[in-house]
């Protein structure tokens, strides 16, 4: 997948704007992750587990993953995204799926994780994989109550959880629908 061929996030729920990141959210959406990791008693790790939220052309774009902010009024309470991995054939990882906590318990997440679901099978990618932290208890609900599996532990030091859930066998973006 090229840059070119990247799709567009412009989405709503309730009065949030969910869109995709552009180089001058960098600072803020680092910032926020910042933020919310400390909150739960996390480091970030600009060089180390965090490097793709600082290099988001070439974790995201160039790999044809995609990077999503969530804005509420005019300020970033959110970012989303996922990039292929190497796992299995077809696989991807969803990547810094974070929260302001004023925009937390109001399915706002749910909503989040089902539209990178979408994107992630429209280009054609059959297993997600999820590292997160057991801290993340809210994360852990939503990933667990949305079909997630555990798997071996996570392979980044702060996170000691890994999911992985196997999409349906959907037909092509361009493939006719079967009546």
């Amino acid at each position: 997948m090229s840059i070119a061929s990247r799709s567009t996030m412009q989405d709503t729920y309730q009065d949030i704007v969910i869109r995709d990141w552009q180089p001058s959210d960098r600072h803020p959406a680092a910032a926020l992750i910042g933020a919310i990791l400390s909150e739960y008693g996390l480091a970030q790790e600009s060089d180390g587990a965090d490097w793709d939220a600082w290099n988001v052309e070439a974790a995201y774009w160039k790999t044809g993953g995609q990077f999503w902010v969530v804005e509420c009024q005019a300020d970033l309470v959110g970012t989303a995204g996922f990039y292929p991995i190497n796992h299995s054939a077809n696989s991807v990882e969803i990547r810094k799926m974070y929260l302001h906590q004023g925009v937390r318990g109001k399915g706002l997440g749910r909503y989040l994780l089902n539209a990178l679901e979408q994107a992630i099978a429209l280009q054609g990618y059959q297993q997600i994989w999820i590292e997160t932290a057991s801290v993340l208890k809210q994360a852990v609900r939503l990933y667990e109550t949305n079909g997630y599996q555990r798997a071996s532990p996570g392979e980044t030091a702060r996170c000691d959880l890994m999911y992985v859930k196997t999409l349906p066998n959907l037909p092509p973006p361009s493939a006719p629908i079967a009546r």
